[in-house]
């Protein structure tokens, strides 16, 4: 029985000659090719971007460069993945967890007001499963309070918001390539901002924050002589990853249309059944990274994803709450009642590229068949 997988990563030959062709030139750090994948987001988004070595790196960047650090706190959904809290927490500041909306699990706002104290500086909106939410609202909220925003826009890669592309509006907004997402270059990230001071500082920031190296990566050169006045990391994105990043760009079309026909098929087939609960998410506008159904109270979610598996389906959990996780757990309790209400009914379908209708055909009916027999 073959095994159909949750996510993996859908590369073609294109990507597997772009990689041989960076092996051949045998300079396989950051250069040329990063600087070409760049200037295509660049183009894509109609603002700078910048490539670093994961999405998560991406997030630690945005925060140090716009100053967050130690004393002070971020507003983050409790429902997304660690990384996200480990990004705000690697700077020294404190995660403060928030619920989310019962629609789309995108960030309650309402929740989000009542978090607020004198050392909140930022707000990073978690764009869940593709969707942005209400990034009006968001923005509007940030201005109120005078907090950046730093959008973490890791499964929201081609989505859209109010005719415009994720990324090409708004303040900093951060994406994830890893191995599953909509497009990849294996592994790392980008950010994107109209801030050109970020812009700089992340530039500098992702090579140990010489000053202006990435000038010279870009022509296979090193800085010799330099000076650094702020702390750095090495977060560069690799030309490898450039070259496979640079050919899944150039396949999104593809890519972005499998994803909306697959995720549009589960939602017709699960929309009117009375015991699964599905996410309120617009795939004219949402290009899916992930396809979550709310299962009922009654059922044990481990029962029902071992019945998937012995059927030769891989299912998923998106996420664990992180205000549960041993680190970042408060010693008063934290009540968020739509994200404890669902956090254990939770359960992600396959969803990639190389899936059929078919396959998703099977998939509901297995799911619906195993719900009835846990």
């Amino acid at each position: 029985m073959e095994l159909i997988r949750l996510s993996k990563s859908c590369i073609s030959e294109k990507e597997k000659i772009a990689v041989l062709e960076v092996l051949e030139k045998e300079f396989l750090g950051m250069g040329p090719k990063v600087k070409f994948f760049e200037d295509q987001l660049s183009q894509y988004f109609d603002k700078r971007s910048v490539c670093v070595s994961s999405g998560t790196a991406a997030l630690h960047l945005a925060l140090q460069s716009v100053g967050i650090g130690q004393g002070d706190s971020v507003i983050v959904p409790s429902i997304t993945y660690v990384a996200t809290f480990q990004a705000i927490s690697a700077t020294g500041a404190t995660p403060i967890p928030c619920d989310v909306r019962e629609d789309n699990f995108t960030i309650n706002i309402d929740d989000a007001e009542k978090k607020i104290k004198d050392n909140t500086k930022a707000i990073i909106p978690v764009h869940y499963a593709g969707d942005p939410g209400n990034l009006e609202l968001i923005y509007h909220f940030a201005k109120k309070y005078e907090l950046r925003i730093i959008e973490d826009a890791a499964h929201a890669f081609g989505s859209i918001y109010k005719e415009k592309k994720v990324g090409s509006i708004g303040d900093i907004v951060c994406f994830s390539f890893d191995g599953i997402k909509n497009i990849t270059s294996g592994e790392g990230g980008c950010i994107v901002s109209g801030d050109e001071n970020v812009i700089q500082h992340i530039s500098d920031a992702r090579l140990l924050s010489v000053e202006n190296d990435s000038s010279a990566r870009y022509k296979r050169k090193r800085s010799w002589n330099f000076d650094v006045r702020h702390q750095g990391w090495r977060y560069h994105m690799s030309d490898i990853m450039a070259a496979i990043g640079s050919e899944q760009l150039k396949r999104f079309g593809e890519l972005q249309t499998k994803r909306k026909i697959l995720a549009k098929t589960y939602q017709s087939l699960l929309r009117d059944n009375q015991k699964i609960k599905i996410l309120n998410h617009d795939y004219d506008k949402v290009t899916p990274h992930i396809y979550v159904v709310v299962i009922p109270e009654s059922i044990s979610r481990n029962e029902l994803m071992k019945k998937m598996l012995e059927n030769g389906i891989q299912t998923g959990i998106h996420y664990q709450p992180n205000h549960k996780l041993s680190k970042y757990k408060s010693n008063k309790e934290i009540r968020l009642p739509v994200t404890d209400n669902y956090c254990e009914r939770i359960i992600s379908l396959p969803l990639h590229p190389d899936l059929d209708v078919s396959k998703i055909n099977f998939i509901v009916e297995k799911l619906l068949d195993n719900i009835k027999k846990c």
